[in-house]
């Protein structure tokens, strides 16, 4: 019997968590495939893998609810990261002088400048996790993508210089593991 907290294999999504059974459809999180409605007429293509406690049968803990609600708001991106700017920016001015004498130079707020530079690598992480959970790529096809992605990152190490903390800097490939 399928229940609440079960750890399931699925023929086609790999390994999930039953996180609601009701009397037409198993809620499934797959992980990185996301959480999938299974209807209870496919119950043949799941198999249990591990039974939960006895304790779960009809409510999951509030760990589990976290780490389902964190995988979404991740995937999603529903929360901007907060990302500080280096204190000696603060209130800083960026200033465009053209090549060409006749035209002005355009001044920019750094915390505006800054505020692209973050939103452009949290598209980045969103694009990469939706390479990664992508079920119609195959891994070859995802890891060349991710290698753009990389280099990406390698071309914007330049403005590593605007962040205060450099767990915050952008990585390219020379540097990663």
């Amino acid at each position: 019997m399928i229940s609440v907290g079960n750890k399931v294999k699925h023929d086609n999504y790999g390994l999930g968590k039953v996180m609601k059974v009701d009397e037409f459809i198993y809620t499934i999180d797959f992980g990185a495939r996301g959480v999938i409605d299974v209807s209870t007429r496919n119950k043949d293509m799941l198999k249990v893998i591990e039974s939960a406690p006895e304790t779960l049968d009809k409510e999951l803990n509030m760990g589990d609810v976290e780490e389902v609600l964190k995988r979404i708001l991740d995937k999603y991106n529903g929360i901007q990261e907060i990302v500080p700017l280096g204190e000696k920016w603060l209130g800083g001015t960026m200033i465009l002088k053209p090549g060409n004498e006749s035209l002005k130079p355009k001044e920019i707020p750094i915390e505006t400048f800054f505020h692209k530079i973050v939103m452009l690598r949290d598209r980045l992480r969103v694009l990469e996790q939706n390479i990664n959970s992508n079920t119609k790529l195959s891994d070859e096809e995802k890891i060349n993508m991710q290698q753009y992605i990389t280099r990406v990152y390698g071309s914007l190490t330049t403005f590593n210089v605007f962040f205060k903390n450099p767990e915050d800097n952008f990585v390219g490939s020379s540097s990663k593991d």
